[in-house]
């Protein structure tokens, strides 16, 4: 990501800053004013995608309560607002309103035909591989076999290289798995 123009009328010390959230990802903001300079870069935290690195992004946030809202939306709770986020974090709303400019909240419909079920190809059953549209019983079997005899599968590229399988299953897969 560029740095806009505006970035280049700021004073030093907001244009370093600057500077510094466009080529850190994984920038870890330490004021509301850093928040409010990544929104205005256009930076934002998809609520429901987020992972810890995302989280910790958050002045204030700790690695556990990252790691807990992780996995409280892996396992299928859906933050709608920044008060969902509060709660699950035990914590006063207060303490979050600063930061609900970076924060969006989309709400996901886990049945829409749009949204396909991901299923972690590292703990699923042979049955629930078998649900995955355009995968059939010997491609399963084999996906379970060799994770049986070399371990889970570290993502998309590990899956893909092990089972020598082509591009083209992988784009069909791909938006059915997780790792």
């Amino acid at each position: 990501m560029a740095l806009s123009a505006w970035t280049k009328k700021l004073n030093p010390r907001r244009q370093a800053i600057s500077k510094r959230i466009v080529n850190d990802p994984y920038y870890r903001f330490r004021s509301v004013e850093e928040v409010k300079i990544a929104v205005e870069l256009g930076i934002k935290i998809e609520v429901n995608q987020a992972t810890v690195d995302d989280w910790l992004r958050l002045p204030g946030i700790s690695i556990h309560q990252a790691r807990n809202l992780v996995e409280l939306i892996k396992i299928g709770v859906e933050l709608l607002c920044i008060e969902d986020v509060a709660v699950a974090l035990s914590i006063p709303v207060q303490r979050l309103k600063p930061f609900a400019s970076i924060l969006i909240f989309s709400y996901n419909d886990p049945e829409s035909l749009l949204t396909p079920q991901q299923i972690n190809v590292n703990s699923a059953t042979v049955e629930e591989l078998q649900e995955i549209p355009s995968i059939n019983l010997s491609l399963v079997q084999q996906i379970v076999r060799n994770r049986q005899e070399q371990g889970y599968y570290k993502d998309l590229a590990d899956l893909q290289r092990r089972l020598k399988l082509k591009g083209s299953i992988i784009s069909e897969l791909m938006h059915y798995l997780q790792f």
